[in-house]
């Protein structure tokens, strides 16, 4: 599609020859031909002209539109857009949050998992009725964001993916795709939705959002803030927090009450030895080279020291292992052999850090389980029969923390985890789907006298419902 005004004639300095500004897209940039400089542009020796980052074309547009400036806009193509409709309904805080980012739209809703972040995505779309691409972390949210799509709002919806590239008025794209193909699609939409949008200021998946000139963006998350601090980046990339509400706000009313219990667990006398052995290595190290980890940077410097240090390797080695025999000790195993009786029949996930644990806990169980390596379509089989009630407990690490609908789970159990309060949150919300009558209940099982105390504590939301 292009946009033409009325073209602004200047003389140039030189030759008084006649130029006209303009402005076109052209694999990720913006080519900008003018006799001066405007804002965000910069000189382009290679090709004699300004060029602009697509995120600026909105500010780019407004500078000219202020300052009265005529020029020819080439830089769209957008696809024909149909007259969307859909019966969608939203709830109080859903339409608060709607009108909130509205008012600029551009910004971030952050509610917690299970209140609605994808029906007020889909409502979103429904009222900018825009070419409109949805970003998502996974292939499993493509197609869950796809059927939604297709559903409420009564169109047939292209995929971006590994799996296949169809372009549509509404299209869906892992982070993964519309980065790869950024210089190739930037300029064909006007609203970008991207879920999960703490992914976004990730490393290369913040080009994303430099490389597109949709003037419209909306982002959706349950955990805001990142460990790294990069989330301070989605103020420039989509626009900053404008909206937020918190699980005890919702809990009994959109989402289940809950209730979370901490179980401290002895490790065996064994067990203990080896833990106390390889924790002095890592600590005397510490000492010796008066390092403090304070910090994420902190742990990652050492990482690096350790790849030309064999000290730090070695250290870093014991810290490891010493990890390793708190968050799979066998009392562990034991008070969760307790938690599986006490709640028989009832839908659990229980979650762990390492695959190691999650396979042992498999085999001495007999419960299904799901890691990163579980192909696509035995995890889709192990869900739906999750979802169905075929099976009532499955186990996994780190892949259904966020993006996965699993409505019926009510028990969630944490043997093992990190220090990360989002990981901490998604873990929660895979357990408050409302539904009539329920109370959810978070296990967290840590061991006793161990660094896992510290690391419980760091992720923990403290709340009234906690209890030991």
């Amino acid at each position: 599609m292009s946009v033409t005004c009325q073209p602004f004639y200047l003389l140039g300095a030189h030759n008084n020859k006649v130029t006209v500004i303009t402005l076109r897209f052209e694999k990720g940039t913006i080519v900008v031909t003018s006799t001066f400089k405007l804002p965000h542009t910069v000189w382009d020796e290679r090709s004699g002209g300004y060029r602009c980052l697509p995120i600026f074309y909105k500010d780019l547009i407004a500078y000219l539109k202020l300052s009265q400036l005529e020029y020819e806009d080439a830089v769209l193509d957008v696809p024909p857009m149909p007259k969307l409709t859909s019966t969608v309904r939203l709830r109080d805080y859903q339409k608060e949050a709607l009108q909130t980012w509205l008012r600029t739209r551009t910004g971030v809703l952050v509610l917690p998992t299970g209140a609605g972040k994808t029906v007020i995505g889909i409502k979103t779309i429904e009222v900018l009725d825009v070419p409109t691409l949805v970003v998502v972390p996974t292939l499993e949210l493509v197609q869950q964001w796809k059927r939604e799509l297709e559903k409420k709002l009564r169109v047939e919806v292209g995929t971006y993916s590994g799996d296949a590239h169809i372009l549509k008025p509404l299209t869906v794209s892992t982070y993964d795709t519309a980065y790869l193909r950024a210089e190739e699609l930037g300029n064909r939409f006007l609203f970008l939705l991207f879920d999960e949008v703490h992914h976004l200021p990730s490393p290369g998946y913040a080009t994303i959002a430099e490389l597109f000139v949709a003037p419209y963006r909306l982002g959706l998350t349950a955990t805001y803030e990142r460990e790294d601090g990069r989330h301070n980046e989605l103020e420039r990339l989509v626009g900053g927090k404008v909206y937020e509400i918190s699980i005890d706000k919702l809990k009994g009313t959109h989402l289940a009450e809950y209730t979370t219990r901490k179980i401290v667990t002895d490790l065996t006398e064994d067990e203990r030895n080896e833990y106390e052995r390889y924790h002095a290595v890592f600590t005397n190290f510490l000492k010796a080279k008066r390092m403090l980890l304070k910090s994420p940077q902190d742990f990652r410097l050492l990482v690096m020291r350790s790849g030309r240090d064999p000290k730090a390797r070695e250290a870093l080695l014991a810290r490891n292992r010493a990890r390793q025999v708190a968050l799979n000790s066998q009392s562990k195993l034991e008070a969760l052999s307790e938690i599986l009786k006490k709640h028989a029949g009832e839908r659990m996930i229980i979650f762990t850090e390492h695959n190691s644990l999650v396979h042992l806990i498999s085999r001495e169980f007999l419960i299904p389980a799901i890691t990163h390596t579980t192909p696509k379509e035995e995890r889709a089989e192990i869900l739906d029969n999750f979802r169905t009630g075929k099976y009532t407990t499955i186990v996994t690490s780190k892949v259904l923390e966020e993006g996965i609908d699993v409505p019926e789970a009510s028990v969630g159990v944490i043997l093992s985890g990190s220090g990360s309060k989002r990981e901490y949150k998604q873990r929660l919300g895979r357990i408050l789907r409302k539904r009539e009558g329920k109370l959810a209940i978070l296990y967290e099982l840590v061991s006793k006298g161990t660094t896992e105390v510290g690391i419980s504590r760091r992720r923990k939301l403290r709340t009234p419902n906690e209890k030991t």
